[in-house]
């Protein structure tokens, strides 16, 4: 490789590391909000909120693998994926509810919330494409920060 391609070469690499950092919050694109703060996206994980203001069902998706968009998603939200579990049991158990459908894959994801009235759900930010609305990105992913 030359010297002057070094650079270009980097900031390649430096701006794909950044993008894999970060995780956005999609929805299907009838629901009726553009963003979503931090406090309501952990109430429509847990089962507190059920449905959108136009009284669409929310439904929630989550991913099975171990990865990075989940890992980073719940650290963002302040709960660990087990605590998440236990929370959905206590609400299947008192019949509140059904815990989250889980995805093989962030593709799997974008496409079921693209096809699902209601849904939302995170994926990487490399992986979002227009089938899909962005509610918000989740800039540090790595460690979770956004207020």
């Amino acid at each position: 490789m030359n010297r002057s391609a070094i650079p270009i070469f980097m900031s390649l690499l430096i701006w794909a590391s950044a993008t894999q950092s970060q995780v956005a919050i999609i929805a299907h694109k009838s629901v009726p909000i553009s963003e979503i703060k931090k406090a309501e996206l952990l109430d429509f994980y847990t089962g507190d909120i059920k449905k959108w203001d136009n009284q669409t069902p929310v439904v929630v998706f989550d991913l099975k693998p171990k990865s990075e968009a989940k890992e980073a998603f719940y650290d963002f939200l302040g709960r660990s994926p087990s605590r998440m579990k236990s929370i959905w049991l206590k609400r299947m158990l008192s019949g509140e509810g059904e815990p989250p459908q889980a995805l093989e894959s962030e593709d799997e994801m974008v496409k079921k919330v693209a096809a699902t009235a209601g849904a939302i759900g995170f994926v990487s930010i490399a992986k979002i494409n227009g089938e899909v609305k962005t509610l918000f990105v989740i800039e540090d992913a790595d460690k979770g920060k956004k207020p």
